[in-house]
C-alpha cells in the first residue's frame, strides 16, 4: 500500500493539497499529517475532509523544522506503519486526480525492478499565477543521469514528485543538509541503489513555487549555499563514480569553482578536488581549476 506523508506547517495552500487527495480516482492510500507545532491550526479544515480519504493527524509539541527540516520529515514518516511505498508531499503542493491510479496501474512494471518512482511534474508560479510546462522523463533512467539532467537545467525535480521504497529509506535515510536543501537529490541517488528510477509520465504532481516556501525565499541564500557545498562534497567523495567520465569532470569542476567563489577552498578540499581530477584523467579541467584557485588567492592577498 502507498502512504502519503505530509509534514505540515503552512496553512495558506493546504486546502488545495487536501482537496487533491480527496479527488484521487484510486483511494488505496493512507495519509499521515505531522504538524510541526505550527501556529496555524488546521483542525477545522481537516474536519471538512473527514471521511473523504483516509488520514491520521498528529501535532508535535515542539517545532523541529526550524533546526532540521530533514528530522521533521523523518519523524513524520515514523508516524506511518509498514506500508512499503512512501510519498513525502509538501503542504503547498498537490496531485492531479490520477496520481494514485497510475501508481497502481504501473506497479507490476517496477515492483521488482525499482526503489524510486518519479511522476511527471509542473511548477505553479504563485506570484505570476502561471504554470510551467509539464516535465516528463525517460521511463527508465539511472539516478546519476537524472540528477545530471537537473544539474544542466534540462529538467526540474522536487521532493513531492517521488515515491520511494520504505526499505531503501530505512537503509539510507535523508542526509541532513541545512534547510533540507539538496537532501532530496541526494536521496534519489542513494535510495535507488543499483536500480534505475521508473517514471510515470501520465500523472502529474504540481510543485508550488512561492515566496512562502524555501525554494522561493531569498533571505536564506547563505544557508542554501552551505547546503550546496555539503551536497557536492558528499557527491564527490562518495558517489562520483556512479557518473560517466564526462559527468564526473563537470561535477568536480562545479564543486571546485563553487568552493573558490564561496571562499571554502581549504587545503583538504583542494587536495580532494585535485585527486578526483587526476583519477578522472581530466587534466585540462584540473589546470583550469588550479588557475582559478591561484587567481582567487592572489586577489585575496592584495
Amino acid at each position: 500500500m502507498l502512504v502519503i506523508v505530509i509534514p505540515y506547517y503552512k496553512f495558506t495552500f493546504f486546502e488545495e493539497t487536501l482537496q487533491s487527495l480527496a479527488n484521487q480516482t484510486d483511494q488505496r492510500f493512507k495519509v499521515f499529517i505531522g504538524d510541526d507545532a505550527s501556529p496555524e491550526d488546521p483542525s477545522v479544515l481537516l474536519q471538512k475532509f473527514k471521511g473523504q480519504f483516509n488520514f491520521v493527524y498528529h501535532r508535535f509539541e515542539s517545532n523541529l523544522g526550524r533546526t532540521s527540516l530533514v528530522q521533521q520529515w523523518e519523524r513524520c514518516i515514523a508516524l506511518s506503519h509498514n506500508e512499503p511505498w512512501i510519498m513525502l508531499l509538501g503542504d503547498d503542493d498537490y496531485l492531479e486526480y490520477n496520481v494514485v491510479e497510475y501508481f497502481y496501474k504501473n506497479l507490476d512494471e517496477f515492483i521488482d525492478r525499482s526503489n524510486v518512482i518519479r511522476l511527471a511534474s509542473k511548477i505553479y508560479k504563485q506570484e505570476k499565477k502561471e504554470f510551467s510546462k509539464i516535465y516528463t522523463h525517460p521511463i527508465w533512467e539511472k539516478a546519476s543521469d537524472s540528477y545530471f539532467r537537473k544539474f544542466q537545467f534540462l529538467t526540474m525535480s522536487s521532493l513531492s514528485e517521488y515515491i520511494f521504497r520504505r526499505e531503501s529509506y530505512l537503509k539510507y535515510k535523508f542526509t541532513d543538509f541545512p534547510l533540507a536543501w539538496y537532501a532530496d537529490d541526494m536521496a534519489w541517488i542513494e535510495f535507488s541503489g543499483n536500480s534505475e528510477i521508473f517514471s510515470i509520465n501520465e500523472a502529474v504532481v504540481v510543485f508550488r513555487f512561492s515566496n512562502l516556501n524555501i525554494s522561493g525565499m531569498q533571505n536564506n541564500l547563505v544557508v542554501k549555499d552551505r547546503a550546496k557545498f555539503l551536497f557536492f562534497e558528499k557527491m564527490i567523495k562518495v558517489h562520483v563514480l556512479k557518473f560517466t567520465r564526462f559527468q564526473r569532470q563537470k561535477l568536480i569542476l562545479e564543486f571546485g569553482i563553487f568552493a573558490i567563489a564561496r571562499q571554502q577552498l581549504n587545503f583538504e578540499i583542494f587536495i580532494l578536488i585535485v585527486q578526483k581530477f587526476i583519477r578522472n584523467a581530466s587534466f585540462y579541467a584540473l589546470a583550469k581549476f588550479i588557475r582559478r584557485a591561484i587567481i582567487a588567492k592572489l586577489k585575496k592577498t592584495q
